[in-house]
């Protein structure tokens, strides 16, 4: 069968249904309620693809009105592919309307383009092309759906408790080849609780989500410091970045613009949290002072935590990495920063915490999830290797990640696509988009190993 060609003739039903998707502004809210525990517009890109589900004759499910699947085939056995409809706020810096899922130059824009919304509608054409070309199962196949895979994955948590484990299943939403090693992901919080002293700093905010790196960051000082203007606009350009100070009636506000990035890889922005604190560090007394030395010493130009002492790599996964997410200090009420840590396969991740000890700053670990690891010789891992290598003609390497997919809820899961070798990765980033002729050729690898692992040849 060739998969490329049904893929290409559902070209425009693909780009469609990925537009009214992405048009959902589907960012967690804390406006909820009982039947929207995400918020209204989680809850309706949910709905979106359950109604699709219903419309094209698959068994369909509601799992607590935080997840749910779309099932077809028949058997005792069960595969299972995992996407969300969930995705981060849109952040500053687009060109495009974050949600317009404007199409251009062979691109289609929008937040959630590539994560997750993009490969996930991949994965569902893929599916209906085997349903309509009247493929005989001997598995039954599930499309999972997930609204919080970006926030803790709270729907897979509830999924779980009461739905069917699959026997194998991948997530279409990090890189191709194939990624069989996913690093623990822990969320770090580094705290200090002796706020007594005046400080000029009144309060510094900068970063909203573990997972992104902060593209903006806030400072109010108390003052009128017209003297810093010159020197921080000196700042900015040395740093190749965007400022603004703004003069209040008694206080002095400044704002710095970094570049947004996913986590696992923070080299990929701008922490503006990190820069601002390394701008006030040597301006500042007192406990604003401790605050912002301990910001930039600690994090500016180290995202491996060498300088916390908790840096490791291995074969298997790489190196550990650490990003300053959330950068919280209010005077005499709060100094914190939210880490998130993405640790290698082999870290020791509990004597390695056990052991470590900071003089002004306590840590405390607000949240763990080791990592997830496949065997390479693993039957299911070659049915993918030989899915990818039948589509693309290209040998399919197995990778490690510092993000954190569905794999790691599964007994045997792995992310699979949709990035290829060599695209940028502009996922969290401003202007996300997805390559449209990418976008097909997945759909057609999905195709190829669904009917590998669950047709009848």
């Amino acid at each position: 069968m060739d998969w490329l060609l049904e893929a290409k003739k559902r070209k425009n039903t693909m780009l469609s249904e990925l537009q009214e998707l992405v048009a959902i502004p589907s960012v967690l809210s804390e406006e909820t309620t009982p039947t929207a525990p995400f918020g209204k517009e989680v809850k309706q890109a949910l709905d979106w693809f359950l109604q699709k589900g219903r419309a094209q004759g698959y068994s369909v499910k509601n799992v607590g009105d935080v997840a749910g699947h779309l099932e077809i085939g028949q058997g005792e056995e069960l595969l299972g592919i995992l996407g969300h409809v969930d995705v981060v706020p849109a952040g500053e810096g687009w060109t495009k309307d974050p949600f317009g899922g404007e199409i251009q130059d062979g691109r289609l824009y929008g937040r959630g383009a590539i994560d997750d919304k993009g490969p996930t509608i991949a994965a569902w054409t893929a599916l209906n092309m085997l349903k309509d070309l009247d493929m005989e199962f001997t598995k039954r196949v599930r499309l999972i759906i997930g609204t919080d895979e970006e926030s803790g994955f709270r729907c897979m948590d509830r999924y779980f408790e009461t739905e069917e484990m699959p026997a194998a299943a991948f997530a279409p939403d990090a890189d191709f080849p194939i990624i069989n090693a996913e690093k623990g992901i822990a969320s770090l919080n580094f705290s200090t609780f002796s706020m007594h002293e005046d400080a000029i700093l009144e309060s510094f905010i900068a970063g909203h989500r573990t997972n992104m790196v902060p593209d903006k960051a806030t400072a109010i000082l108390d003052g009128q410091l017209a003297e810093w203007q010159e020197d921080f606009k000196e700042f900015c350009l040395k740093h190749k970045v965007t400022g603004v100070v703004e003069q209040h009636n008694a206080s002095t506000e400044l704002t710095l613009n970094g570049k947004s990035a996913h986590a696992m890889e923070p080299e990929n922005g701008i922490n503006a949290g990190v820069l601002l604190a390394l701008f006030l560090k040597d301006r500042l007394e007192g406990d604003g002072q401790k605050f912002v030395e301990f910001v930039a010493d600690t994090f500016y130009q180290d995202s491996r935590g060498r300088k916390l002492g908790l840096d490791f790599a291995d074969d298997q996964s790489g190196e550990t990495t650490f990003n300053a997410g959330i950068i919280r200090f209010e005077k005499k009420k709060t100094a914190m920063i939210t880490v998130s840590m993405r640790y290698s396969v082999s870290y020791p991740f509990k004597e390695k915490m056990a052991a470590y000890q900071l003089k002004d700053f306590v840590l405390d670990i607000a949240s763990n999830s080791p990592p997830h690891y496949v065997d390479e010789n693993d039957p299911f891992i070659k049915t993918l290797q030989s899915a990818y290598e039948t589509q693309t003609g290209n040998k399919a390497d197995l990778l490690a990640i510092g993000g954190g997919t569905y794999a790691r809820v599964l007994d045997k899961g792995v992310a699979f696509g949709m990035l290829f070798p060599g695209e940028p990765d502009v996922a969290h980033q401003a202007d996300e988009f997805v390559d449209i002729d990418n976008l097909i050729k997945a759909t057609a690898i999905y195709a190829e190993a669904i009917y590998q692992l669950a047709c009848k040849k």
